[in-house]
């Protein structure tokens, strides 16, 4: 079985998980809608959502996340092992019921740690997993969970890091996929804005290489758990 990734911009790719997924022996096809691919009614063997700078409600300037969004609804629903990655936890949030606003507490970059909540211990993807550094960029947040979500991991400002919907659908606020490089594009990208707000881009970016191995470490079991999950489902 195949896992469909939904990719919204080229700067914000699968980056570590192209290589964990493959080493735990899953084959992907990645859907690049920003190009004119079609979304894809439904995803057989699995679904991974990506992330990228649109918000989750912008159908207008983004005219693929409706049938994304539907994508998602119906992988849930059906009970295909998905998971959604910052804007593509997100979509899953609004896709089954939630809600996603502006955060107000602005933005939240970098190297952030999120902490495991009591019902992660006996999760198949967060099981023993302990407070981690995990990369950060987003500004938008989920403000209520959908019905019947289990929340997994908290963090500050934003407490709604990680959360299961069901048996086989996970939705991370954070970059579990993101390497040094992937956030260094986007940083140099948006290095005004991140100025105005009083970051430092270099330090930022020097956070995120320093946190290469570790970051590595707690993740890639995350990718390996999801493929255990598509390959038994």
């Amino acid at each position: 079985m195949r896992i469909t990734v939904i990719e919204h911009e080229a700067d914000a790719g699968l980056g570590f998980f192209a290589g964990w997924l493959a080493e735990a022996g899953a084959g992907f096809d990645v859907i690049r809608p920003y190009l004119g691919e079609a979304v894809p009614e439904r995803a057989a063997g699995g679904l991974i959502v990506l992330g990228g700078e649109a918000a989750a409600w912008e159908d207008e300037q983004y005219p693929w996340l409706p049938a994304t969004r539907d994508l998602i609804r119906r992988s849930v629903e059906d009970g295909v092992p998905t998971l959604g990655i910052c804007l593509g936890a997100q979509l899953m949030t609004l896709a089954c019921g939630g809600a996603v606003e502006r955060g107000e507490h602005g933005l939240e970059v970098g190297a952030r740690e999120v902490v495991p909540l009591p019902a992660a211990g006996a999760d198949p993807l967060f099981g023993g997993l302990g407070p981690a550094l995990a990369v950060q960029y987003h500004r938008d947040a989920t403000t209520a969970l959908p019905p019947g979500a289990v929340p997994l991991a908290t963090g500050d400002p934003y407490p709604n890091q990680a959360y299961r919907l069901g048996d086989r659908a996970w939705a991370v606020q954070f970059h579990p996929e993101a390497t040094p490089e992937i956030f260094t594009g986007w940083t140099v990208g948006s290095a005004d804005h991140l100025t105005e707000r009083g970051y430092s881009v270099e330090e930022l970016n020097t956070q995120v290489k320093e946190a290469r191995e570790g970051l590595a470490g707690t993740w890639r079991s995350l990718a390996e758990r999801f493929v255990t999950v598509v390959q038994t489902a």
